[in-house]
């Protein structure tokens, strides 16, 4: 481990959940709030609000992913559908014996919020998601075709599907200005034509100052001892979850929602998201939701990590476990 990491004083365990094992770091006593990191993320990712939540009166366990860090990494892509994930993070509230837990998403552990709110609203008391709005089903065409076709064959996401096509592109760099092109994006992940992804981001040698070089340093470790097959497996997936998907066709999330956005994350003034989750229709998908727009990119919680951890403090007083 780190020594960065070491500065950091959380337990680590491993724990059998849904047919894997999976890493956590954990923090304090109290209600159980889970925190889900992102792409290309792992725990570490909520290093600022372990500490904060924790000296706060919460046991707070932030996982791996599986196929990130610490964790299993199952090597078909078939195994990272977010019926998969909601199983998993389903066995972690069940390993600490409690029937809900609040849940903290960003970026695709947003996503994984999202549908964990979705499929058992009996276990989650309240859900507070990061830069990533839930967006409903189309009935008729999947994921990835809808993606290709507004945003073209640059979209990371296109970029990420075909096995090793990505890995191989990475590969052309060390981990740690991979981590750095991917921390510091500030506009959409699409490559001009014929140019990879990783090609494309710029690579910045001077960090922000919330960021340091021991920070990239403990990413870029931690993915070179994983790859990052597991973390494109998510996006291979998407499909995959769209035709599991179907019978929840027009499902609303009913449990309290606090949605938080950087008002600089990229697509947000110019993709429409701004609109969306300012409007009717994301609040008619989520009855109960608060929507927080603060300054900041895409990674909010750490950009501005004291903002962040007082908004999640808030909505955990606003709903009590007790109630």
């Amino acid at each position: 481990m780190s020594f960065m990491m070491m500065n950091y004083e959380v337990d680590h365990q491993r724990i059998k959940t849904n047919g894997i094992w999976m890493h956590v770091a954990e923090k304090g006593t109290g209600p159980l709030v889970l925190l889900i990191h992102g792409f290309p993320q792992f725990w570490y990712a909520w290093r600022h609000q372990i500490n904060f939540l924790a000296d706060k009166g919460y046991h707070v366990v932030a996982p791996d992913l599986r196929g990130y860090g610490d964790s299993d990494s199952p090597l078909s892509p078939s195994s990272y559908s977010m019926m998969h994930i909601v199983g998993d993070l389903i066995g972690l509230i069940d390993h600490f014996g409690q029937q809900k837990a609040y849940v903290v998403g960003h970026d695709w552990g947003a996503v994984a919020g999202w549908y964990l709110s979705l499929f058992r609203p009996d276990r989650v008391m309240g859900l507070v998601t990061l830069t990533v709005p839930y967006y409903p089903r189309s009935p008729t065409t999947k994921t990835i075709p809808s993606i290709q076709k507004v945003y073209g064959d640059g979209c990371h996401v296109i970029q990420f599907q075909e096995p090793g096509r990505a890995e191989r592109a990475f590969a052309r760099y060390d981990y740690t200005t991979v981590m750095k092109k991917f921390f510091l994006i500030t506009d959409k992940m699409i490559a001009p034509p014929d140019m990879e992804i990783i090609d494309f981001l710029e690579t910045k040698w001077s960090l922000p100052p919330w960021l340091t070089e021991e920070d990239i340093q403990v990413y870029a470790e931690k993915f070179e001892e994983s790859g990052f097959t597991g973390a494109f497996n998510y996006y291979r997936a998407m499909d995959l979850t769209w035709e599991l998907l179907a019978p929840w066709q027009g499902s609303k999330i009913t449990v309290p929602v606090k949605f938080i956005v950087g008002n600089k994350e990229f697509g947000f003034q110019s993709g429409g998201v701004k609109d969306f989750v300012e409007g009717d229709e994301f609040k008619s998908l989520v009855p109960d939701l608060e929507v927080v727009v603060i300054d900041g990119h895409h990674f909010i919680q750490e950009e501005n990590h004291q903002e962040v951890s007082n908004h999640i403090l808030s909505f955990l007083g606003k709903h009590p476990m007790d109630q």
